[in-house]
């Protein structure tokens, strides 16, 4: 059994990205997978901007040092993730990239599914965050996720898919789990 964790990609009071990755818990959970999975929302670690001389893990301030200890205890112990980012500028989102940047050994060696939404499918996103994984030494799967903020959101708020991204979603989850039970063997 594998442990995967569903990852947030925003932290913004309106967002739709918690709906998303609600969505993909429901939908994966209904595939009787060998694998548990859960919600892991970055909002709830509220990080402070990462602007630190060394990495946070080294340094000996208070107001992140818990946040960063239960922040890495949850990272280390799940086995693969599935990141829900929407597309920012033709990236990632700035609370995403800052909450994957304050560690680093606890994401190596574990898989990744991305599933990416907006106006353009949340292409560049994807790519920027399929880069920013493989230098933390994480196997990002194919093929990812894509949903349109135009078609697959009632009036941009909902998150309603469409039947189509079903055999996508299936792959994307089914390749996550395997490739993280793969990976388990070598760390």
């Amino acid at each position: 059994m594998v442990k995967i964790g569903i990852i947030t990609g925003s932290t913004r009071p309106a967002r739709v990205n918690l709906q998303v990755a609600e969505w993909v818990k429901d939908f994966a959970e209904k595939m009787d997978l060998e694998a548990q999975f859960e919600i892991v929302d970055i909002k709830e670690y509220d990080f402070p901007m990462f602007n630190e001389d060394v990495p946070p893990a080294m340094a000996n301030k208070e107001y992140s040092q818990d946040t960063v200890n239960a922040w890495s205890q949850k990272i280390d112990e799940l086995d693969g993730f599935i990141f829900i980012t929407p597309e920012y500028n033709k990236s990632i989102t700035s609370s995403l990239k800052n909450a994957i940047d304050y560690i680093g050994p606890e994401w190596g060696n574990k898989a990744a599914g991305i599933v990416g939404y907006g106006s353009t499918l949340a292409v560049a996103a994807t790519l920027s965050l399929r880069q920013i994984l493989g230098n933390l030494n994480i196997a990002t799967v194919t093929p990812f996720g894509a949903f349109s903020l135009f078609t697959d959101f009632e009036n941009m708020t909902t998150f309603k898919p469409a039947e189509i991204h079903n055999a996508t979603m299936e792959n994307v989850i089914n390749t996550t789990v395997n490739w993280s039970k793969g990976l388990k063997t070598i760390r």
